[in-house]
């Protein structure tokens, strides 16, 4: 059995998910690790390519776009290692990081829940390898676009979890799914991610999860990936509008009903107020004006969402 499996889901990109394999097995001569990708029904000759470069990987077709909750745990109950990691498929593997990650959670068994350090592909750092957890302040400050005039502020954008550049071992409360490492006795005592989720908001929500059944969550800063953020896969708003799905989805489920009903008002006042910004300055580039043309797809969140967001039909219906 290996010590580390590591889950990557696929959807239609076959290079960047390749190029994503090889630096982990490039960069970590010494894990004793095993691949799992699950592929969501891609249409660019993913599967055969995978099975092809990666012969001793356990390639998984789904068929089917699953999303990232379901995805994953798809390839989490193929996992045959004592430690899962969830890997994004735009990242590049950094050598000794995998070492390092996995040395730090044997040496601190006190933390559950394990992060590193994420990077652009120019070499800065890419904050979003974990988050501060949501508030009604923090909300507020949206709503207001104080997050946004005063960015990595630890008062007014407190979620960013302020300036702190990731380069120290730190206690968090959201690890983002691009780089999550638990045991997998751990996962499977939570259940794994919740799939009521589609895309976003999944991997905040098992933080919390997580964080509540008393494992503690830390980022270790040896253990660095370059993620690829993706520039221009928002350029219609389309990802805006599954982020607030995802976000509207996290309230609805994690806090009461009155309070979730403000936060979910705090977050459409705070996409009115950025669209009404696009059209005075009159940006030929508005992706929060999409968001708010479309906020009716996204204001219930997940499971109607999915339907709204992506032309699904619900196992449910």
């Amino acid at each position: 059995m290996p010590e580390l499996s590591i889950v990557v889901v696929n959807y239609n990109t076959r290079e960047a998910t390749s190029a994503c394999l090889r630096s982990v097995i490039d960069a970590s001569p010494g894990v004793d690790l095993e691949l799992v990708v699950v592929d969501n029904g891609s249409t660019d000759g993913s599967v055969e390519a995978f099975r092809e470069r990666f012969a001793d990987a356990t390639v998984i077709a789904a068929g089917e776009n699953l999303g990232f909750a379901r995805g994953v745990n798809l390839g989490a109950r193929a996992a045959t290692g004592s430690w899962v990691l969830l890997l994004n498929p735009d990242t590049i593997t950094l050598p000794g990081s995998l070492e390092a990650l996995l040395d730090f959670a044997r040496l601190h068994p006190e933390y559950g829940v394990f992060g590193g350090r994420t990077l652009r592909p120019d070499g800065g750092v890419d904050p979003s390898s974990c988050w501060g957890e949501p508030s009604l302040w923090s909300l507020a400050m949206f709503a207001t676009m104080a997050s946004t005039a005063f960015k990595r502020s630890p008062i007014f954008d407190p979620e960013s979890l302020g300036s702190w550049p990731r380069d120290t071992v730190r206690e968090v409360p959201i690890i983002t799914g691009c780089l999550l490492l638990v045991r997998l006795a751990d996962w499977q005592r939570l259940g794994g991610m919740d799939e009521e989720y589609f895309l976003y908001g999944e991997d905040a929500e098992f933080s919390l999860r997580a964080g509540r059944a008393g494992l503690r969550r830390v980022i270790v800063p040896a253990a660095e990936i370059v993620h690829e953020v993706g520039g221009s896969s928002d350029a219609g708003g389309a990802k805006g509008c599954m982020v607030m799905a995802g976000k509207v989805t996290l309230l609805r489920k994690t806090w009461s009903p009155v309070r979730a009903a403000i936060g979910v008002r705090l977050l459409v006042a705070g996409v009115g107020v950025r669209a009404a910004l696009e059209a005075l300055t009159r940006r030929s580039r508005a992706p929060w004006r999409t968001v708010w043309r479309r906020r009716s797809d996204w204001i219930d969140g997940y499971p109607r969402a999915e339907a709204t967001l992506f032309g699904r039909e619900l196992a449910s219906a």
